[in-house]
């Protein structure tokens, strides 16, 4: 028998207007209930929880995806699939996260959520359910995925793109693991092979320390010194396009030598939604990987945050760190080939 466990985190889904507009509502348990009476032979058996404090997706920590991980690996027994009740603006990050928690997966983990709340006229939330819940009983989906809007996409690859479109999110970097329309078709030739028994990495400590930086035309060395002073423990680098950074400023790379000396990890990525950081391309490129800077290969700045959090949560050496920042872990980054 199908048996599906729905964590409700909060997030617009579930919402209600209040004076100071839309905030979480508790009782978003019985009101599916009602909903999904008529559907109900139809869809795998569920059990519903709520993950206390319900939280706005904006106010996510890593503690809160280590929580979520936790309830699923606590219940992973008792399921056959997992659907996670997420808000938008944080649900990329979440999902990228519970990807590295929960590896090596042999049930499905359907995080969705909704652009518009299911009590409002015209809302998304019901497709968005709906579908979740058909997907959670799918026997050849092992991995954690995103669904939104009939896009089946891998977690640890989707990023939202609209705050103003049912169509929220994509991926840029790599295929859809299925549509929701007439028909439900999920490819198998992109899906994720699950190793031999599932390894959950629940780290002690959920904040990595790890933080997060844009360049832009003018950035300042002082700037990135002030990054530094807060003392990280990693440092994702959004970089121009396969990995350019001002390095003929030798202040900027300075900088960089100075936090690899400190054992700060540093990972680039690229500010471009398509293709991957490849440092040895330009010369500003090798400059970055002199300085100790490693590639973050295709992975969207969400995942690689995600996952480099994870890493040294989990306590890593810097050099396993360096080795496995570049490792496809759960299908969240691709091999450089030249």
């Amino acid at each position: 028998m199908k048996k599906t466990l729905i964590l409700y985190t909060g997030g617009t889904l579930g919402m209600r207007r209040s004076a100071s507009g839309y905030v979480p509502d508790a009782d978003l348990g019985s009101a599916l209930q009602r909903l999904l009476e008529d559907a109900v032979d139809r869809l795998p058996h569920y059990h519903f929880q709520t993950l206390e404090p319900l939280l706005d997706s904006a106010d996510m920590q890593p503690q809160d995806w280590y929580r979520i991980a936790t309830q699923i690996g606590d219940n992973y027994s008792q399921y056959t699939g997992f659907v996670v009740l997420h808000g938008t603006d944080t649900m990329a990050y979440t999902a990228s996260a519970l990807s590295f928690a929960l590896q090596g997966l042999d049930k499905p983990v359907l995080v969705t959520g909704s652009q518009i709340p299911l009590r409002e006229m015209r809302s998304d939330a019901y497709n968005n359910l709906i579908a979740a819940l058909l997907l959670s009983g799918s026997e050849d989906i092992k991995e954690v995925c995103l669904y939104f809007s009939g896009k089946l996409l891998r977690g640890n690859r989707a990023v939202k793109v609209s705050a103003g479109s049912l169509d929220a999110f994509a991926s840029p970097n790599y295929p859809s693991l299925g549509e929701v329309g007439i028909q439900v078709n999920v490819d198998p030739n992109v899906l994720l092979n699950p190793g031999d028994s599932p390894q959950f990495q629940m780290p002690e400590f959920a904040d990595g320390g790890v933080a997060l930086v844009k360049l832009f035309p003018g950035i300042s060395p002082f700037f990135l010194s002030k990054i530094l002073e807060y003392q990280p423990r990693g440092l994702v680098i959004e970089t121009y396009g396969t990995g350019n950074a001002p390095t003929n400023n030798a202040a900027f790379t300075a900088q960089l030598e100075k936090a690899a000396e400190a054992g700060i990890i540093c990972v680039a990525v690229s500010q471009c939604l398509e293709n991957q950081v490849d440092l040895g391309k330009y010369a500003t490129g090798s400059a970055l990987l002199r300085s100790g800077v490693v590639s973050g290969l295709d992975m969207t700045s969400i995942a690689c945050y995600a996952k480099l959090n994870h890493l040294l949560a989990m306590r890593y050496s810097a050099a396993e760190i360096k080795v496995l920042v570049g490792t496809s872990l759960c299908g969240e980054c691709t091999p450089l080939h030249h």
